[in-house]
């Protein structure tokens, strides 16, 4: 599928999954202001890649970034934050800029802070999110962070394919935001680990008046570099 009217397409490695996606989810077309293109990742569960660490996967994602790229893909991203694990073999393996996971942002959003003020993550769940996913991306440090409950709706929706309540969605993403700011308040800005958490990061924002960076806001970086704006003065 593609959609947008730039001349470059962001390539989107998507995992096999069959829940619904909403508008603002990295899987839906309709979030993204510039043409896509995605190849679904056989086997590449959820479950297999948060629980199981993507182990056995990387062939598979380097051969669909590869496809991608003969489609003429100019830039390769993916639906889960946990691929971070990648990043470095996927951008050695690929002849184009490869960002796997919101949480390369991390680094960048912790500059922006001063002294005494941190960035949390919020994650599917923390507890699988290890020191080796944080050093693949850049982070070398401690992170607070704040995961979803495993018998949640939000883990329901990834791991069972349940019906999708956005409402109840939200709520679980507004509570784990809450939750971690209660818990570590010199947090000041967040970074959300889901692909599928950016429809609620208005909300989020909102709710905690903190700045809140996600999927969304690194591919739309990334696509504002390969087609910087055309000023009137310019060709």
């Amino acid at each position: 599928m593609i959609t947008g009217t730039s001349e470059h397409c962001i390539g989107i490695l998507i995992l096999d999954t069959a829940f619904e996606r909403i508008p603002g989810d990295a899987g839906n077309a309709t979030t993204w202001n510039f043409p896509v293109r995605y190849k679904t990742v056989r086997d590449a569960s959820a479950l297999r890649v948060i629980d199981g660490q993507a182990e056995g996967l990387l062939d598979a994602f380097i051969e669909a970034g590869h496809e991608l790229i003969r489609d003429g893909c100019s830039a390769i991203t993916t639906t889960c934050g946990f691929l971070a694990l990648y990043q470095e073999q996927l951008a050695e393996a690929l002849p184009v800029p490869v960002a796997t996971s919101s949480l390369l942002q991390v680094p960048v959003a912790r500059r922006l802070l001063g002294r005494g003020r941190r960035v949390g993550v919020l994650t599917m769940d923390a507890s699988r999110l290890t020191p080796r996913h944080l050093a693949s991306v850049g982070i070398n440090e401690t992170i607070p962070m704040e995961g979803l409950p495993r018998d949640g709706v939000f883990w329901k929706m990834i791991a069972e394919n349940a019906p999708i309540d956005p409402e109840a969605l939200q709520a679980e993403v507004l509570e784990a935001g809450e939750r971690l700011l209660s818990r570590e308040p010199e947090v000041a800005a967040l970074v959300l680990e889901c692909a599928n958490m950016p429809p609620y990061a208005a909300a989020l924002a909102a709710r905690l008046q903190v700045p809140v960076f996600d999927i969304v806001t690194m591919v739309d970086w990334l696509a504002a570099g390969l087609a910087p704006h055309r000023y009137p003065w310019g060709a």
